[in-house]
């Protein structure tokens, strides 16, 4: 059974799968990152994490993958395969497609950042199936985006394309790892809402997650917490059909897991705050924390159909 190999990298754990060409996930796995071995041993992980699905593949399909797809976080040169940079796994320049290449018997690799990788599945086979144009944004730690557009994903000129977290919403605003003030993600992510709750309820445990149900509660602390963060990501939003004109967009990660508590005042911040602007719709993601894993698995299969094509 032809397949091929999907793997997401994340900061403490890794996801895979083996996929065919319908896309049917034939084989699900997961494995810890071990970070905290440094970031030779994490390259290694995943290097023997793909050397054991291949094997599993070969023993209950009859044949070894055709190709291998691979999402890692950080900055990522997918045109030359190389992980340039991870803070939180503290590697750089990690040759990830030529390693792995060779670990694998010499089949093709496709190399992806995790968020524009998982916005190519939620726009091909999830929330955003059907849409020419859209915008994917996971509110997590941090906020990214990924491009959508005809069903690929534009990385921009030097990879950065989709950074919507580092949008300056307020310039007063907190310090931004990146070296600026108030960027979006300072102010609208499931981290920053959890700072914000955690120090308006005076519980220093306090997450976005407790948040979201002290809203839901009718707290008064909470709804203003909440709020800002509405306010906040409606503003970068704004900004960012402004610019791009999506028909969809999607908003997925930690945050979103909250349902309506956040669609229904952020559709209706959005709306408030659009003059000339046509108005998107606007989503959950579908695919959950699977995307990244369904994403690196159409790379695979993207690059055998550009190999026969060409």
């Amino acid at each position: 059974m032809k397949h091929v190999i999907a793997l997401d990298v994340g900061g403490t754990g890794m996801k895979a799968a083996l996929v065919g060409a319908d896309g049917a996930l034939l084989h699900e796995a997961r494995r810890a990152t071990g970070r905290e071995r440094g970031p030779d041993a994490v390259v290694e992980s995943i290097l023997a994490f793909a050397a054991d699905l291949r094997a599993y593949g070969e023993e209950h399909f009859g044949e070894s993958a055709l190709a291998a797809g691979v999402a890692v976080p950080g900055i990522v040169d997918a045109e030359k395969g190389i992980a340039v940079y991870a803070a939180n796994l503290g590697w750089r320049d990690v040759p990830m497609r030529q390693l792995l290449g060779e670990r694998l018997g010499g089949v093709p690799v496709a190399l992806g950042h995790d968020v524009r990788t998982g916005g190519l599945a939620e726009g091909r086979i999830g929330a955003g199936r059907g849409a020419d144009r859209f915008l994917f944004i996971p509110l997590g730690t941090g906020i990214a985006g990924a491009i959508g557009i005809a069903g690929a994903i534009e990385e921009g000129a030097h990879g950065y394309a989709g950074e919507i977290g580092h949008i300056v919403i307020r310039p007063d605003g907190p310090d931004c790892g990146c070296g600026q003030r108030g960027c979006l993600e300072t102010l609208a992510s499931a981290s920053a809402v959890s700072r914000a709750w955690a120090a308006a309820s005076g519980d220093p445990k306090a997450d976005a997650a407790d948040c979201a149900k002290a809203v839901e509660s009718g707290d008064p602390k909470a709804v203003e917490v909440w709020q800002n963060a509405v306010d906040a990501l409606a503003a970068g939003l704004v900004t960012a059909l402004t610019l791009l004109d999506p028909r969809t967009l999607i908003i997925g990660g930690g945050l979103a897991e909250a349902g309506e508590t956040l669609f229904t005042p952020l559709r209706a911040a959005v709306e408030e705050r659009v003059t000339f602007q046509k108005l998107p719709h606007i989503v959950p993601a579908a695919l959950g924390d699977t995307a990244g894993c369904l994403g690196a698995g159409l790379l695979a299969w993207d690059l055998l159909s550009t190999e026969v094509s060409a």
